[in-house]
């Protein structure tokens, strides 16, 4: 319950840095709101163990390309606390172990509600299924918009971060990452 106070309070107080006043009636529930948002949304990958997801894995004679693609997700920039998001697409080649479709992208949030880099989300999401799955290869494609350079500073309204991560077979041969991007392309 401390810990609710706490951000309420620090939240009551930047809205009166702001100059505005946390008492009239748009405001009254804010910090309420804040709280409850940081906790229950933007920031609950904290409270998550992502690998926890890739833990039930089932014995499959299956070594082709999987992937899992288009999967939307939601972050905060942690250099300015403001939302990033995109698509994360996945591609791993199974060695014996496979895992249900829904955990890539439950193990994706779980990574992506923190505060965040997108290099980092990329190479968390792609450690995750390597140690996990220990596939022969995996890999990770990242697009994502963020709001720290469309709303502010450099103020580029159509600028995308594109960021990868290629581990054991798709980075020694290229051409599993092109068959990867040609299959996410819809051309095979």
């Amino acid at each position: 319950m401390e810990k609710n106070k706490k951000i309420e309070k620090v939240v009551r107080a930047l809205l009166m840095e702001c100059k505005r006043d946390p008492d009239r009636e748009g405001l009254k529930e804010t910090p309420r709101r804040v709280r409850e948002m940081m906790e229950n949304t933007l920031l609950k990958g904290y409270d998550e163990n992502p690998k926890d997801y890739l833990s039930v894995t089932f014995h499959e004679d299956y070594d082709e390309m999987v992937i899992v693609d288009n999967i939307d997700f939601y972050s905060m920039c942690e250099h300015h606390m403001l939302p990033f998001y995109g698509q994360v697409n996945v591609g791993y080649i199974p060695d014996e172990k496979v895992v249900g479709i829904s955990k890539i992208p439950r193990t994706v949030d779980a990574y992506a509600r923190r505060l965040q880099q997108q290099e980092r989300l990329t190479n968390q999401i792609a450690n995750a299924i390597w140690d996990c799955l220990e596939p022969l290869g995996v890999v990770v494609y990242i697009t994502g918009i963020h709001m720290c350079m469309r709303m502010r500073g450099i103020e580029k309204q159509n600028a995308t971060m594109k960021t990868s991560a290629v581990r054991g077979i798709f980075a020694e041969e290229d051409n599993l990452e092109s068959k990867f991007l040609s299959m996410l392309n819809g051309n095979w």
